[in-house]
């Protein structure tokens, strides 16, 4: 039998969506890589105006963290209901510059094989205000490709 994609992935609130929600530097909860091979981060918001952010991955020593560490990742942005997704694109570790406008989502994934020059096992995303104008936004966190079966159902942070 074929596992859903609810049996190989867990997801988890990485920023509860609120008004201003990218206001200057704004960092999701951290995650772990040991259960999973991949974490995809759902950055969407509904209302914003000429608002727009910087938004890097960052690998991490720990949930606190301590100690930080840009890496590369794969995104695209959706817009506007009903059209077609952007193109999946590579940035290196400098991160992307979101486009200004409210109804937007951006996918970020990173792979595990991004986190090992930096040597950490956990993982957050960060944005940085660019332009100051709210966006009523949150951030979601999808850990993909359990690497164990039964290990979705544990807290993030394991």
């Amino acid at each position: 039998m074929t596992q859903l994609i609810l049996e190989r992935s867990q997801l988890e609130i990485g920023l509860v969506p609120v008004a201003d929600a990218f206001a200057g530097t704004v960092s999701s909860d951290v995650v772990s890589f040991a259960r999973h091979e991949r974490v995809r981060f759902l950055v969407f918001w509904g209302v914003g105006a000429t608002g727009t952010v910087t938004l890097t991955v960052e690998a991490c020593d720990n949930v606190t963290p301590s100690t930080t560490s840009a890496v590369p990742f794969r995104y695209r942005r959706l817009s506007a209901a009903g059209q077609a997704p952007g193109a999946i694109t590579a940035v290196a570790a400098t991160g992307i510059l979101t486009t200004a406008g409210s109804d937007q989502i951006y996918e970020c994934e990173v792979a595990a094989e991004a986190m090992l020059a930096s040597g950490y096992g956990f993982v957050r995303l960060k944005s940085i205000e660019s332009v100051n104008s709210p966006i009523l936004g949150g951030i979601l966190i999808e850990m993909l490709d359990a690497k164990f079966a039964g290990s979705t159902h544990v807290t993030a942070t394991a």
